[in-house]
């Protein structure tokens, strides 16, 4: 039955609009990190201090924080498609005002707004990728949409550099235009596209929070999602480069050729998990991940020599990659694609934003009260947590769960959205209201008595 169901699933092909969310996400990383070199000495330009030009940057996740929440409810009121566009155009604005910002309040204000931007495509694009990926291949979408961000932030940074040279300015200018022209080229292949997951005559209906917080797996994917924003976005890149400096005692360009290392071993896996997730269940490469990302950044720590602690940067950075596309999945499988969850993303997306901001915070004041190694440490314990959560959540694959905790809160998500249907229940209320019609009892074991 395994054998013929991963047969079955190797004939799917993934949708166009897959791949063209794919091919976006690698140009728009490939914009962000040709801003990303020019942004802190533009800011110091306008003859501020380190923090302000620090500030610049921070100013730009934080406003990605707040927005969130915002960010889906218009997913869910006006759909992932213009939420989508918009997000994207208020980005390519704020990107180029930058260009031509003369004074340091008007850069700062500028990026802040990006952020609003920036969470309101993020969000919308996630909820696309539940949608439109059949649910035998959520796990490999994920995979492919996160190694096109992976490779644009590779690429991006090299041509960015180059730009410098030419002006401080030009690298905003060219990620505008590059911007435009991704929502010219996704606006025309995506429309119409976004309501592929919901059967013919059946209403989209809007998943709370509070729904999937039920269910025992999107709470894992939450706390492992802060643990890699914590290591991934925040302590990866505040504390490595100090290390090396001031523990290693190396060249600070080593902290950048150990941060490729570590994204070398991200993308080695990517594909990898999603094509694991999809065939033998989100949780395998979860745990595997999770444990290496544990013992990873631990040892990261203890290192005492340059080679020893590029090896651990390796060893992260396959565990890294090895977590992402089955917890997207995973929190895929929560919604359903007959859902429009916009606030389950968002607060998914909120809980990698917070380990982001908390983690190098709390870490960097670990490392100067203490060590590094006791940073690096707490690092790791934060992903054990999300460890533990994981080893107790039910599989959400669909047609490979057999879990009681599972089926005890499927009714209440997404999670039966690949068989036949089932009644709707007070908790999941629909976008339009329903016609009226005639009760019926509701049967079989997926509908709980309230």
């Amino acid at each position: 039955m395994a054998n013929e169901a991963d047969r079955a699933s190797t004939r799917v092909r993934l949708p166009m609009e897959i791949w063209v969310l794919v091919a976006s996400a690698f140009v728009i990383a490939v914009g962000y990190g040709l801003v990303a070199p020019a942004l802190p000495t533009f800011a110091r330009s306008f003859d501020v201090g380190v923090t302000a030009a620090s500030f610049v940057v921070s100013s730009f996740a934080i406003f990605r924080l707040l927005f969130a929440p915002a960010s889906g409810r218009l997913v869910s009121k006006l759909g992932e498609l213009r939420v989508y566009l918009v997000g994207l155009l208020i980005v390519a604005i704020s990107t180029g005002a930058c260009a031509f910002a003369q004074e340091y309040w008007q850069l700062l204000l500028y990026r802040a707004l990006g952020g609003i931007g920036s969470t309101m495509f993020t969000v919308a694009a996630v909820s696309l990728l539940v949608r439109l990926a059949p649910a035998e291949m959520r796990g490999r979408a994920s995979g492919l949409w996160a190694t096109g961000f992976l490779l644009g932030n590779i690429a991006g940074p090299l041509i960015g550099g180059a730009l410098i040279v030419v002006s401080l300015r030009a690298p905003f200018l060219v990620y505008a235009l590059v911007l435009l022209v991704a929502i010219a080229i996704t606006g025309l292949l995506l429309r119409g596209r976004e309501g592929v997951g919901v059967r013919t005559g059946e209403q989209a209906v809007v998943m709370r929070f509070a729904d999937a917080f039920r269910h025992p797996t999107f709470r894992a994917a939450l706390t492992s999602s802060f643990a890699n924003g914590w290591l991934v976005f925040g302590v990866r890149v505040a504390l490595v480069p100090l290390f090396v400096v001031e523990v290693l005692a190396e060249q600070p360009s080593w902290a950048g050729i150990s941060l490729a290392i570590f994204a070398a071993g991200n993308a080695s896996t990517l594909i990898i998990a999603g094509r694991i997730a999809d065939h033998r269940g989100r949780r395998p490469p979860l745990l595997v991940g999770l444990v290496l990302c544990t013992i990873g950044t631990v040892y990261l720590g203890f290192t005492t020599s340059l080679p020893t602690f590029l090896a651990a940067s390796l060893l992260t950075g396959i565990g890294s990659g090895l977590i992402n596309p089955p917890m997207t999945a995973a929190v895929a499988d929560v919604i359903g694609s007959r859902a429009r969850g916009g606030a389950v993303l968002a607060g998914f997306q909120m809980a990698a934003d917070l380990g982001a901001i908390i983690g190098p915070v709390l870490s960097g004041a670990i490392a100067e009260v203490w060590n590094f190694s006791a940073a690096f440490a707490v690092t790791g314990a934060v992903s054990l947590v999300a460890l533990v959560f994981w080893w107790r959540a039910p599989e959400t694959l669909p047609g490979r769960d057999t879990s009681t905790a599972a089926q005890d809160v499927a009714a209440e998500c997404g999670r039966l959205d690949e068989g036949p249907p089932v009644p709707l229940p007070d908790a999941i209320t629909p976008v339009e209201p329903a016609a009226p019609s005639e009760p019926s009892e509701p049967e079989g074991p997926t509908s709980r008595s309230r």
